[in-house]
């Protein structure tokens, strides 16, 4: 057994190239897993920069000063997300308002049903266990509200925090994005020589998470901006709001589509009940769903979706454990990661066709 052992780690690590690559990993690894909260605006800095990239080198290559496409993208950018934020926030607000206010009214219908089920069909469903079932859900919501309020509360505290990351990510966004070329120099100049696998998975990797960001942000706007037309042109209240989750959604593979549909079903049921217009909502929505994850998602994501739907998932539920919100974001990257990982270490005499 121990020699079995030994013979593959001296056939995957007797490179020192290999090495340095599975060093570097477990250090990146632990310093987000250490001192991920703090880096936070740093992250947003990152994805922020790899988004607007790509019309900041356009505009270079047209012959403007790399600073003056920074700062005119930039410019560019915040007044779209200024705009957009001024729209739709109050929207948002008052909206999530007035469903907050309305979810004991559909509480109280779903308990008038529930309670209604023994007398309808008494040979199936039994008074104790329906009483059993809503008091144990009471209990709950109750625990529920309870961990809102103080979530609630604890938020206020970071509204210094929120008014200091608006001045900082937006300056690193710009340092990183004219300064690109002086820090790729200093990290060439930072990692060891032994780094043929460290460039080879990093130029990867690159082009992914690039192209990865432009397209969950295309998906993001179009899943949400598609689902809140449609939902106000069928009159559903809270369009906005239930539209925006849709859009959000798409964040989480697979799981975030299946969460979402609970409250459209819900704000559908309690508004339409079981009518003609509900089977339209309903209809319309998996249309969406339908059309984003096989007609959108291969065109956005034409390398990530090569990954089998099961390691998707479980990289969203591991990395998503390790690294929460960010660790769900780039699931699907990060498992292209591994993916790439195990490749490079599969092949280590491979040499790159451009010199390091």
């Amino acid at each position: 057994m121990f020699g079995v052992l030994g013979n593959w780690y001296k056939r995957k690590f007797s490179d020192p190239n290999a090495m340095m690559l599975l060093l570097l990993i477990l250090f990146a690894s632990l310093l987000l897993y250490v001192f991920g909260g703090i880096l936070m605006p740093v992250l947003v800095a990152i994805v922020i920069a790899y988004l607007l990239d790509v019309p900041v080198t356009k505009m270079e290559r047209l012959g403007a000063r790399r600073a003056l496409a920074t700062s005119f993208t930039l410019v560019i950018f915040f007044v779209i997300t200024f705009i957009l934020a001024v729209s739709l926030i109050p929207i948002i607000s008052k909206q999530s308002v007035n469903l907050v206010k309305e979810i004991p009214l559909i509480w109280n219908s779903t308990q008038a049903w529930l309670d209604d089920l023994p007398n309808r069909y008494p040979s199936l469903v039994g008074v104790d266990y329906i009483n059993a079932a809503l008091s144990g859900v009471n209990e709950h919501i109750v625990a529920l509200g309870e961990q809102v309020l103080a979530a609630s509360f604890s938020s206020l505290g970071n509204i210094a925090a929120i008014l200091i990351y608006m001045i900082l990510v937006p300056l690193m966004v710009f340092f990183m994005l004219n300064d690109k070329h002086v820090f790729l120099k200093s990290l060439s100049n930072i990692l060891p020589k032994e780094r043929r696998l460290i460039t080879q998975v990093g130029e990867e990797m690159n082009t992914q998470i690039a192209n990865y960001i432009r397209g969950k942000v295309i998906e993001i706007v179009i899943v949400g901006a598609v689902s809140s037309i449609a939902f106000t042109f069928l009159d559903l209240r809270f369009s906005v709001l239930l539209g925006v989750l849709v859009g959000f959604s798409v964040l989480i593979p697979y799981i975030g589509a299946a969460v979402v549909t609970i409250p459209v079903a819900v704000v559908g049921l309690f508004q339409f009940g079981l009518t003609a217009e509900f089977g339209y909502l309903m209809l319309v929505y998996f249309i969406i769903q339908a059309l984003d994850g096989n007609l959108l998602v291969p065109i956005l994501f034409s390398e990530a979706v090569s990954l089998h739907p099961l390691y998707i998932i479980v990289a969203v539920l591991l990395f998503g454990g390790l690294w929460g919100f960010w660790g769900v974001f780039f699931a699907i990257p990060l498992a292209t990661l591994v993916k790439a990982l195990i490749t490079a270490w599969s092949s280590p005499q491979k040499v790159l066709e451009k010199g390091v």
